[in-house]
């Protein structure tokens, strides 16, 4: 074969310099893909663990969870007076997040568990939570609970909502505020209000890396509940 002319039949083989070319071309659009999915705001499962911009603790407000449906889903959580629980602490990307960053997670043990007694409304939650979140830490399953509770314990829950004892109806600006006021160095651009038909489910608040301040989350305060008002239901 000559002047690269291939003959009837043959099938076309590339060189050794040819298939590593079409391999470093194959891999950057691979990870063009990936990065294009974190950008737009996507979930990347599989992500390499320790690699995330800041963490998001999610504060479940229990009354609405069990208003909105989740008495079907817990009944353990919604027959005790709760009010704020731990949802989860998400390791985040600044557009999208990573997700079960482990090919096999690691069953966290009695004593990982124990670091996140009275954190979340159970220890099947907690499980959870490691498989999916936690496990893109890139921290150790006792190690990532005691930046859950870290986290949870950095926050202070504003004495009007801590101290409920009927219905009350916020907007979500005056409940940023609320929590604002409550926590030196927080600001509502770090923080979002999320609802559903009108019942507040959670208030999400987004931690720097190392969970020694607050952080700026745009793309998540821009998913929040914005105008009109938000129910909460009594614990």
């Amino acid at each position: 074969m000559r002047g690269g002319t291939q003959r009837p039949g043959m099938r076309w083989r590339p060189t050794p310099r040819q298939a590593a070319i079409i391999l470093l071309l194959w891999l950057a659009t691979l990870a063009g893909v990936t990065n294009a999915m974190a950008q737009n705001g996507g979930e990347r499962r599989g992500a390499p663990p320790g690699q995330f911009d800041f963490y998001v603790l999610a504060l479940s407000w229990s009354p609405g969870f069990c208003a909105l449906g989740g008495a079907a889903k817990d009944r353990e959580q919604c027959s005790s007076d709760l009010g704020f629980v731990v949802h989860g602490l998400w390791p985040q990307y600044r557009r999208g997040y990573p997700s079960d960053c482990a090919a096999v997670a690691t069953q966290p043990s009695r004593m990982a568990l124990s670091a996140a007694a009275g954190l979340y409304p159970d220890m099947g939650l907690a499980r959870y939570e490691w498989r999916k979140h936690g496990t893109c830490s890139g921290l150790s399953p006792t190690d990532y609970f005691t930046a859950v509770r870290k986290a949870r314990e950095a926050i202070v829950i504003p004495p009007a909502i801590a101290a409920m004892t009927q219905d009350a109806t916020w907007t979500p600006i005056d409940l940023e505020r609320a929590f604002v006021s409550a926590n030196p160095g927080l600001r509502t651009d770090m923080m979002s209000v999320s609802c559903r038909k009108g019942v507040l489910s959670e208030i999400r608040i987004c931690f720097t890396k190392d969970l020694r301040g607050f952080q700026s989350c745009p793309e998540l305060d821009r998913r929040g509940c914005r105008g009109g008002s938000v129910k909460l239901p009594a614990p």
